[in-house]
């Protein structure tokens, strides 16, 4: 082959190379984008839910004070769900530090997690709560970015404002489920690092809640 005949061939492989890098950023790009529209629309549902509700019990309260009890977590059971469009939220995450703020699942599939942070196991009320999410900048994506000291804020579908502190981030294998679940931390954050095979890891321990 005559080296006209190798430059040449050099330079489609070439060109083949970027209009491939060129589609999967652009994918990406997308992708990201998609679970954004789709985070923040859920987002909304839940919170106009959460506000509808505290306004029909506090028209309740007016009445009567029994319905107060309609407020407060029961520590012994599962956390209520809202449904919406085929997907169950156990509540909100925000992170003020960040600029975060996402509805959360109450279970996690490939599928859900294209939507929105997942309930990976455990219960807010019992303190062992694990969110997991894809790294997608607008879901969790800005997570290695956290420092020990910032505030992380869980709030259900009722309205119950649970405050956390930033105590530990920590990177982990995506083999080591055991040391994942493992703890004494009263919530836990995760994603993948870029290249998937490692976890970025939150713990965080409990300052308050304004539940009655």
């Amino acid at each position: 082959m005559s080296k006209r005949c190798v430059g040449m061939v050099m330079t489609i492989i070439g060109i083949s190379a970027v209009a491939a890098g060129l589609g999967l950023s652009g994918y990406n790009l997308w992708d990201n984008y998609r679970a954004g529209i789709q985070a923040d629309i859920a987002l909304d549902a839940v919170v106009r839910y959460r506000e509808e509700r505290e306004e029909a019990v506090a028209e309740e309260l007016n009445e009567t004070q029994e319905t107060q009890s309609e407020l407060v977590p029961d520590f012994e059971r599962e956390m209520q769900m809202l449904e919406l469009d085929n997907h169950r939220y156990i509540g909100t995450v925000s992170i003020p530090v960040i600029d975060v703020a996402l509805p959360v699942q109450g279970n996690w599939s490939p599928d859900l997690l294209k939507t929105s942070p997942c309930r990976y196991i455990g219960s807010l009320y019992r303190g062992d709560l694990i969110i997991c999410a894809h790294n997608y900048d607008n879901h969790f994506g800005r997570l290695k970015n956290l420092l020990p000291g910032d505030e992380v804020i869980f709030t259900d579908v009722a309205g119950n404002d649970f405050r956390y502190t930033v105590v530990e981030l920590k990177i982990l294998a995506g083999t080591a489920v055991e040391e994942m679940e493992s703890g004494t931390w009263d919530l836990t954050l995760f994603t993948c690092t870029l290249g998937g095979q490692m976890r970025v890891t939150v713990r965080c321990d409990l300052l308050e809640n304004d539940a009655p």
